[in-house]
């Protein structure tokens, strides 16, 4: 097939992919995430892959993966031009899931896919990334940026993180010793966190037509009274690391742990019914006392907004409670000494007879 002499001639940067952009972005990567290491890493950013040596730190070492998103949270964000906040969204979401086991985490990966972000965009995403993982004490190992103009629409991306951990194999938790009796703890979310914005934004009426909406960004950027705040700032606050809370009842720097913690849940996407029984062993459930936290106000704005039922704001949001963990009675005080937001939420009872593993009262 003969070629089209007029035309000028097919480039990489013509399809909106430019690679001298592309390295220069890359090189900003390494001056922001110079804080996010540790001393096991071996390698920068930069190399195929990165390495981290575990070294003769642990006795029995188990590793503990998570691999995560940040959901449709990230169109709200782009509406706003609001970028840097995923990048925590996407570190403690992940870690979270991880400190379930009772896993302290080593070092993260992420994934960003776009068909058109600008390099200043990328770098704030990758910057939000760099201080979560800082202040978790994780290194940021590696990651992968993807130009895909044809898959993505302009103004559309996606990320992922992937975060590897670990745990002594004698300290992992598991929920397996809970009993009926044990009593229920948890620690408050800030807000919706990274789920249950494909709800939000239809019950809301925002980000859900074209991503450069005047009036989407107009209305995300009113202060509403009843939250004291713009619903931008209510809906973009970044996801909560209950890591370091929760640090002082896991390791204590010797062979024995102390054992305070029987079991986690990190409350996420499918709310109290999907989350609580995963730590739960089978012929148990959690009692729940939803007026033992504060729900901050953007859930009932949403709730009521949407004409949302109360059973359904349960089953999707964390509705202000973001962890929730086991303990024996007798444990409770010396819990909520290392633990000082730590707040009574509910104990663990037998199933009864309808068989649900989750009552909320």
């Amino acid at each position: 097939m003969a070629s089209d002499k007029t035309k000028p001639p097919l480039t990489y940067a013509g399809v909106g992919i430019n690679l001298e952009k592309r390295r220069a972005t890359v090189q900003r990567y390494r001056d922001v995430t110079k804080a996010a290491t540790r001393p096991e890493v071996l390698s920068g950013v930069g190399p195929f892959g990165g390495l981290f040596a575990l070294g003769n730190k642990y006795r029995d070492p188990v590793l503990v993966s998570s691999t995560d998103g940040v959901g449709t949270k990230v169109k709200i964000a782009a509406l706003v031009g609001r970028y840097e906040g995923l990048g925590h969204d996407l570190v403690n979401q992940s870690i979270n899931d991880a400190l379930t086991c009772g896993a302290e985490p080593l070092f993260f990966l992420d994934y960003i896919a776009s068909a058109d972000l600008t390099p200043d965009q990328k770098v704030a995403l990758v910057k939000g990334i760099a201080e979560a993982c800082e202040a978790a004490s994780c290194a940021l190992l590696g990651g992968e940026t993807s130009d895909m103009p044809d898959v993505y629409r302009p103004g559309d991306f996606d990320m992922a993180g992937f975060v590897v951990s670990v745990v002594e194999r004698d300290e992992i938790i598991d929920g397996s010793s809970i009993v009926a009796g044990d009593l229920l703890f948890g620690l408050p979310s800030n807000g919706l966190h990274t789920n249950g914005y494909s709800l939000a934004r239809p019950a809301l009426g925002i980000g859900t037509g074209p991503a450069d909406s005047a009036d989407d960004r107009a209305r995300l950027e009113r202060i509403e009274p009843e939250l004291g705040e713009s619903l931008a700032d209510a809906l973009l606050k970044p996801h909560t690391s209950y890591v370091n809370a929760m640090k002082p009842t896991l390791r204590q720097g010797t062979a024995q742990a102390l054992r305070l913690i029987k079991g986690m849940s990190h409350n996420t996407g499918g709310g109290f019914e999907e989350n609580l029984p995963r730590m739960l062993p089978e012929g148990l459930s959690a009692r729940v006392h939803k007026d033992a936290w504060p729900v901050p106000p953007i859930f009932p704005f949403i709730q009521r907004s949407g004409g949302i039922e109360e059973a359904e704001m349960y089953r999707v949001f964390n509705m202000g409670l973001g962890f929730v963990f086991a303990v024996s009675p007798d444990a409770a005080g010396r819990v909520q000494s290392l633990v000082p937001g730590a707040l009574r939420v509910g104990e663990v009872s037998n199933v009864t007879a309808g068989g649900e593993q989750v009552e909320l009262v």
